[in-house]
């Protein structure tokens, strides 16, 4: 059996790791132990202090970062000169993935009756509207190559109401449908465009979200695998979506959550201790 990794040769750019316990970076260690080429963007500083731009560096310096640029994925000129930045260090790319989102904390923490225009606006720009934005820059400026993928971060909260979602469950349910919409668009250049759906896992965004301990408990309680999800499984699909492994798989939303998603009521056992 050849040693080649499934992403020797390949090339792509990661949007929005926060730090080492985002799905992004699980993603993205393992593309890199397939043999990819990345490079990657991070949320722009405030003032003199590179806070988020050391942060992801000491991630991603280590495993070859082709180049960490900062991208608010509010301003069509950042996101383009990514895009030029891309196109000058590696012409085409094969992958992106897309990890970003936001909702102003008084308007997530809330019912959604009581979110303000504002915040609804914001959220749902950054995170539906940026993968649009991102895909549409990528597309304009020729980099996806003929047999390339995109890729994004969703939850069942965007199907389904998730209670403490609230807000990031409307904004989920938008992203969805745009993976739908540029996965018709782009298939005919050769692009796939698919999102993963992943259980509960303690990241920066997890934290504002409801009661978290509750919600594993829950899924461990319920999905028929009786157990929450790992960083490293969704990492593993991740891979696997942005792979030629997946070359017939687009507009697809794959929930990596043990089966939870799938379950009308809970198992007969449920509640009982073992």
């Amino acid at each position: 059996m050849s040693d080649m990794g499934l992403f020797e040769g390949k090339k792509g750019l990661v949007l929005g790791i926060a730090n080492d316990r985002s799905i992004a970076w699980a993603i993205t260690e393992k593309l890199h132990e397939q043999g990819a080429e990345i490079a990657f963007t991070h949320m722009p500083d405030v003032g003199d202090r590179p806070k988020n731009q050391r942060k992801v560096a000491k991630l991603v310096e280590p495993i070859g970062a082709r180049f960490l640029v900062p991208c608010d994925v509010c301003d069509d000129d950042q996101i383009a000169t990514v895009m030029d930045k891309t196109a000058e260090e590696f012409g085409k790319i094969d992958f992106i993935l897309h990890s970003v989102a936001f909702a102003p904390p008084e308007d997530l923490t809330g019912p959604t009756w009581n979110s303000s225009r504002a915040g609804f606006s914001k959220a749902m720009e950054i995170s539906a509207y940026s993968l649009l934005a991102v895909a549409g820059a990528a597309k304009r400026k020729g980099i996806l190559s003929e047999d390339s993928s995109i890729l994004t971060l969703s939850y069942f909260g965007g199907e389904e109401v998730i209670p403490g979602y609230n807000l990031m469950g409307l904004c989920k349910a938008a992203l969805e449908c745009g993976v739908r919409y540029l996965a018709s668009e782009l298939g005919p250049d050769g692009c796939r465009v698919n999102a993963i759906s992943a259980g509960p896992l303690r990241t920066v965004s997890a934290a504002g979200v409801g009661d978290f301990d509750q919600m594993t408990s829950l899924y461990a309680a319920v999905a028929p695998l009786r157990r929450n999800i790992t960083a490293e499984e969704v990492g593993k699909s991740g891979m696997f979506l942005l792979s030629n492994l997946a070359s017939g798989i687009s507009a697809e939303i794959l929930h990596v959550d043990c089966g939870f998603s799938k379950m009308g009521a809970p198992a007969e056992d449920y509640g009982q201790t073992k």
